[in-house]
């Protein structure tokens, strides 16, 4: 085989690994590089070129996860309304997040602290953008930042393992709701209250003339 067939198997290795790691970590109960190979059709000795430590390939699936979550935001809001794409990216989160909190449950504390100091820069980024243009087109409230959401979106972690397909999205779509903005019916908006001056000239009196 070629140089060039070579690098090309050696980066169709790398991502399937990647991708049935992602798998394991979303669906097993232990990570496990054996059962990550086995997913992926590789060796572990290729495994274990790509990626010499369980922590190496954790590592690099967490970026991977950051990475698309930050790349899509674009895409999605050259194709839908501000709050219907920040709907659909609130879809990858759950995705995302899943990933997540098995990665910083099987590293040690001192890693997750970098790779959450990492990702939470391209994050906030992406949910400004969203924001931004809802707020522009009238559907976002404005009085919310990208800190709200990621401090609301954070309880995700909360949830427990039995519960998540059953909440997560559902907790995202109240996020959802509450940074809607909304807009109350002209006749149930409170009235300002009437000065005497503008009552007089209501009742067609000139004002401070006492008769």
């Amino acid at each position: 085989m070629n140089p060039t067939g070579r690098r090309a198997d050696a980066a169709d290795n790398r991502d399937r690994i990647i991708q049935a790691a992602r798998a394991v970590i979303a669906n097993a109960d232990e990570i496990k590089l054996n059962a990550i190979a086995k997913q992926a059709g590789v060796g572990q000795g290729t495994l274990y070129r790509h990626f010499p430590t369980r922590e190496a390939l954790l590592i690099e699936v967490y970026r991977e996860e950051v990475d698309e979550l930050v790349a899509v935001a674009p895409a999605l809001l050259g194709e839908h309304e501000p709050l219907t794409a920040l709907a659909r990216w609130f879809d990858r989160v759950v995705d995302y997040a899943q990933v997540k909190r098995g990665v910083f449950a099987a590293v040690e504390a001192s890693v997750w602290q970098g790779l959450a100091a990492h990702s939470l820069g391209p994050i906030g980024d992406a949910l400004t953008t969203f924001l931004d243009a809802g707020k522009a087109d009238g559907t976002i409230r404005s009085d919310v930042d990208a800190r709200d959401v990621i401090l609301l979106t954070g309880y995700l972690t909360r949830l427990e393992e039995t519960e998540w397909d059953s909440r997560a999205r559902h907790l995202l779509r109240i996020v959802l709701d509450g940074v809607r903005r909304r807009v109350e019916p002209e006749d149930s908006r409170p009235h300002p209250q009437v000065t005497d001056r503008e009552d007089e000239t209501l009742r067609g009196e000139t004002p401070g003339d006492d008769g």
